[in-house]
């Protein structure tokens, strides 16, 4: 039995038939698109466990094509691999919404190692069954559903906004650290910077917040870390 559906978008043939290759031998079915415009049609048609990016493609920008990624498959993770590797690109590509980020030239094994720690939290996440409501101020979770209502509007939220916020409301008004959430979230064998949990929750308030520069709910506790504020839960 395959491992998951991998859709890799990757313009160099040669790279592309490498991570083909090894995530083949790794017991993974591959998908390759070499163009952004393939990549989103074969996203739509073939719905893969995890899409591996290119920033690099001829017909589109790589952060364009990772946001439509995520807003037309939010439930779909999606790693950057890319040779651009300077701390903003990296801070970009998780603020568009893509769950881990490998700068090239990367190990293979390393590679298959993360692509099966990101499956293994959306998995977990996939699996919660429990229907029950949680409501907290304004918000409605639907632990079954993974759908978060604010005053009755559905928030788009991806698969890791999704977590953060359901951790967050099991522990309310309670000061969480970024190491908690790292722990909690991305996994304790977690590859990547920390930098992307800062990331994740700049993403979150500005999808769950009236005015994201002035929280009212996720707030940050300065020196160390976050909470979620609900006054009638104290």
């Amino acid at each position: 039995m395959k491992e998951g559906k991998i859709l890799v978008v990757e313009d160099e043939l040669s790279i592309r038939k490498l991570i083909a290759f090894n995530l083949q031998r790794s017991n993974f079915e591959v998908i390759e698109a070499g163009e952004g415009k393939l990549a989103l049609q074969l996203a739509k048609e073939h719905q893969p466990s995890l899409i591996l990016l290119d920033l690099n493609l001829p017909d589109a920008d790589g952060f364009e094509l990772c946001a439509k990624l995520t807003e037309r498959h939010p439930g779909t993770p999606i790693i950057i691999v890319s040779a651009r590797g300077q701390d903003m690109e990296k801070i970009m590509g998780l603020e568009l919404g893509a769950d881990d980020y490998i700068v090239k030239p990367f190990n293979p094994l390393e590679l298959v190692a993360r692509i099966r720690s990101v499956l293994r939290r959306t998995a977990q996440t996939i699996k919660e069954v429990n229907p029950d409501l949680v409501k907290t101020g304004p918000f409605q979770i639907e632990l079954k559903t993974q759908r978060v209502y604010k005053a009755g509007k559905l928030m788009r939220l991806t698969t890791r906004e999704f977590q953060m916020m359901k951790f967050f409301t099991e522990k309310l008004n309670e000061p969480i650290t970024r190491d908690e959430l790292l722990d909690e979230i991305w996994g304790l064998n977690y590859f990547g910077d920390p930098k992307t949990v800062d990331v994740h929750i700049r993403r979150l308030r500005e999808k769950i917040e009236d005015d994201p520069s002035n929280p009212s709910f996720l707030k940050t506790v300065w020196g160390y870390g976050y909470s979620f504020f609900d006054e009638d839960a104290q």
